[in-house]
């Protein structure tokens, strides 16, 4: 695959999540962008406001093989304050969602707390 493909695929992933939050989550799109490719740090760009509806910091991979804790030091390098979630995808495959063990509990445990 040329350099090109594989940066318009993950570009691709990217706009695909953002535009994820901004309709499920009411994100406004002003507040969310996808980072151009090649550039340093998170994948999907948050103002303050989405950050509060969503407080994790995305790191997208859209390739037919992957070293996923490879990918993961990398989300979690670029994360800064926040949570590190993985976004990975595959041709013919639905996105899946990579996150810290211990952090999927903590989610489990307010969502049940808010019940």
């Amino acid at each position: 695959m040329k350099a090109a493909s594989a940066k318009n695929k993950g570009r691709l992933l990217q706009k695909w999540v953002r535009n994820l939050l901004i309709e499920e989550l009411k994100i406004h799109p002003e507040d969310i962008k996808s980072c151009s490719m090649g550039a340093g740090g998170e994948d999907v760009i948050m103002a303050r406001a989405a950050r509060r509806k969503f407080p994790f910091s995305i790191e997208c991979k859209n390739v037919e093989r992957l070293n996923v804790w490879d990918a993961y030091d990398q989300a979690c390098a670029n994360s800064g304050d926040h949570q590190p979630l993985l976004v990975m995808k595959k041709n013919r495959k639905k996105p899946l969602v990579v996150i810290d063990a211990e952090e999927f509990v903590q989610l489990i445990k307010k969502l049940n707390q808010t019940k």
